[in-house]
C-alpha cells in the first residue's frame, strides 16, 4: 500500500491516492473485479485518507461522539479490473457541508479509469442522529482540498 496526499500523476487529480492490489477473492466468477467490491476499495481509501489526516476513528467517537455513515452511493463502471492489477484509488472532497462530506473517488488502473463513484457521507452520533463535523477533523479536511483551475 502506498500513502500519498498529492496532485497526482496520470492526469488523475486527488487528495489522496491509494493503491491496492486485486485478489482472487475480488473478482467474479468472469475474472473481473466483482462490481460492488469497488464500494469495499473506495470505503478503505477513505478510512486511509482519515489515518494520513491523523483521525482516529475509535477517538473522534469517543471524544466527539461522532461517527461517519455512508448515506449515499451513485457509481458508474468504465472497464473491468482483473486479478493482481494495482488500482490507484483516489479520494477528492467535493463538498464538506456542517454535517456531511461529498466525495468523489476514481479506481484507476495505469492510465485507464475503471470506476467513478460520487459519496455521500453523514456525520452522526452514536444513537445515529446527524451532528457537526467536529471543527478540527472539519479543518484538517479542508486543508486537503486541491483546488483546480
Amino acid at each position: 500500500m502506498l500513502l500519498n496526499l498529492i496532485s497526482s500523476q496520470n492526469n488523475m487529480p486527488a487528495d489522496f491516492i491509494w493503491n491496492v492490489r486485486v485478489y482472487y477473492e475480488d473478482t467474479d466468477a468472469g475474472g473481473i473485479v466483482y462490481y460492488a467490491n469497488y464500494l469495499k476499495f473506495f470505503e478503505r481509501a477513505r478510512t486511509e485518507w482519515l489515518r494520513a489526516l491523523d483521525v482516529d476513528q475509535h477517538a473522534l467517537l469517543r471524544e466527539h461522539d461522532a461517527l461517519f455513515v455512508v448515506k449515499s452511493v451513485v457509481a458508474e463502471y468504465h472497464a473491468p479490473a482483473k486479478l493482481d492489477d494495482v488500482l490507484k484509488l483516489t479520494v477528492n472532497i467535493e463538498k464538506l457541508g456542517r454535517a456531511s462530506i461529498s466525495f468523489i473517488q476514481e479506481a484507476w488502473c495505469g492510465e485507464l479509469l475503471l470506476n467513478t463513484a460520487r459519496v455521500k457521507v453523514g456525520c452522526v452520533d452514536s444513537a445515529l442522529r446527524p451532528r457537526g463535523v467536529p471543527t478540527a477533523v472539519a479543518d484538517k479536511m479542508r486543508s486537503t482540498i486541491v483546488t483546480t483551475q
